[in-house]
């Protein structure tokens, strides 16, 4: 190779090395300098809902400690895919956020055949906003008051319990058709469009039993109409203290022991500076005690996790719905 050459080469080599480093730099600034706008959190569900009224709650918190305007964004549809795969597939930037339920976020992998995005790799997980659990309630007519004294009546009374859910795929459904298959009891699922109608039937005797969140089912179990015997998850919920956990009550089955959640992340290849800054300011905001007894009195469990941590959880959590799906057979097109 002539001198000249080997000059061209070196000189060529270092052009590149200098570009390199100058997108770099602007890369870097630009994270630096996030947040230059407002920023959009999406919510794939309607507006009025639990997840809604936390996003803006959490968005107003933000807002105030960024000095840029958060905007929620309701972007609902076929139970959430919609919106999800809108927030997924935004531009990597730090200023469009998913806020949404662990239905979207992972579970959905499962049940669709075919889902737009894809949960393991389409999202940057940020942090797990709170533990949704939810509450197995009876018929107070019903002739037991314990989560085994249940189990009890179901394996006495194969084929003839019948459970309800908000619709298929719904941990109401999974969970059930997980235990129907457990105690080989034959139930018969009843989907709804919504918890509403599901708790007006269980009160009206039409089911024996279903799994409903805290904060649908308040009123029927504060006013005896129905009949709270467990919780889900491996604590119990601050709301409802005196109701154990399943776990508590000996029934250790890992579908029982998972919670739904509440969580945000944002597409994947958005810079770790912005999702570590996020983070930071959600476990703040999650730290404050009117936010926690906001959180809390709608039946969540506040945590504000590390994306590290919430990125682990996913992990553990996605292993078991997996398992759980197949058992249940819920497919969704």
């Amino acid at each position: 190779m002539s001198l000249n050459l080997q000059r061209r080469t070196v000189a060529g080599a270092l052009a590149s090395l200098a570009a390199l480093c100058t997108l770099g730099l602007a890369g870097t600034a630009q994270a630096q300098a996030w947040p230059a706008k407002p920023i959009k959190f999406i919510v794939p569900y309607a507006a009025g809902g639990a997840t809604d009224i936390t996003a803006r709650t959490l968005g107003e918190k933000l807002a105030a400690r960024l000095g840029q305007p958060v905007i929620v964004d309701n972007r609902g549809g076929a139970g959430g895919v919609v919106g999800t795969d809108q927030a997924l597939k935004s531009p990597a930037d730090g200023y469009t956020v998913l806020v949404s339920l662990g239905t979207t976020m992972l579970i959905n992998q499962f049940l669709y055949e075919k889902l737009p995005y894809n949960p393991q790799k389409d999202q940057a997980l940020i942090t797990q906003i709170a533990l949704a659990p939810v509450v197995l309630l009876v018929n107070p007519k019903m002739p037991f008051n314990t989560a085994p004294e249940l189990l009890a009546y179901i394996e006495q009374n194969k084929g003839k319990v019948t459970y309800g859910s908000w619709g298929m795929g719904s941990y109401a459904h999974l969970a059930s058709a997980w235990l129907s298959d457990k105690l080989k009891a034959d139930m018969s699922h009843v989907p709804y469009k919504g918890e509403s109608p599901m708790l007006q039937d269980l009160v009206g005797g039409q089911l024996q039993m279903a799994f409903a969140s805290l904060q649908s089912a308040r009123s029927f179990i504060e006013s005896g109409r129905l009949k709270a015997l467990a919780v889900t998850g491996t604590q119990r919920m601050e709301a409802l203290p005196k109701v154990p956990t399943m776990m508590e009550q000996g029934i250790k089955d890992e579908v029982f022991q998972v919670s739904g959640w509440l969580g945000m992340s944002a597409p994947a290849r958005t810079p770790p500076e912005v999702v570590s800054r996020l983070a930071t300011e959600m476990q703040g905001i999650l730290a404050q005690p009117d936010m926690r007894e906001r959180i809390v009195q709608m039946g969540f469990i506040p945590v504000g996790s590390t994306p590290e941590r919430f990125s682990t959880q996913f992990r553990q959590d996605a292993a078991v719905w997996e398992r759980v799906v197949k058992v249940s057979g819920a497919k969704l097109d």
